[in-house]
């Protein structure tokens, strides 16, 4: 039947599950939806990727949003991007909304936006109400905007959010 090894070596990494000290699935705990339909949105890690982007990859925690949210300087590089990539053409300079909404207060054009993981969803993919895609895997084009660039913009937007209520990101 089962050798002695075997069964020890299975009872082993079932105890590992069950202490949370090994995922059940190797990925499992970041699983990208777009926002226009809820299928899957399918953006790997690549080598270019920064530590920060993997990390965000791997658990669906943006790294910079405490960071910026604790220091206004460190939070200046995601609005650079954030005009870099032009995003102000249409949210404005400051992100309080243009030709399209406010992304710095509490109406969320989708509930999913009070997560970074829903936020990051919403840009990479796009929505059915006019904006593209805009992450470089999702637009197929490697000119467009890398995992980390947009990590550090919704930092950004975090550290200048101006609406009411709590903030579920910084938890």
């Amino acid at each position: 039947m089962f050798s002695n090894k075997a069964v020890k070596a299975t009872l082993f990494v079932s105890m590992l599950m069950l202490a949370g000290l090994m995922p059940l699935q190797a990925s499992a705990a970041c699983n990208l939806v777009s926002t226009k339909d809820n299928s899957p949105l399918n953006i790997k890690i690549v080598d270019s990727d920064t530590p920060e982007a993997k990390e965000f990859l791997t658990t669906c925690i943006n790294p910079y949003t405490k960071l910026y949210a604790a220091d206004p300087e460190k939070a200046k590089a995601g609005k650079r991007k954030f005009g870099y990539y032009s995003c102000t053409q249409c949210h404005g300079g400051n992100a309080g909304g243009q030709t399209a909404v406010s992304i710095i207060d509490e109406r969320w054009q989708y509930a999913k936006h009070d997560t970074d993981k829903g936020l990051f969803e919403t840009i990479a993919g796009g929505t059915n109400m006019g904006m593209m895609g805009w992450h470089q895997q999702v637009a197929n084009n490697p000119d467009m905007v890398p995992t980390d660039d947009i990590l550090k913009i919704i930092g950004w937007l975090r550290a200048s959010y101006q609406g009411g209520g709590d903030k579920p990101w910084l938890k």
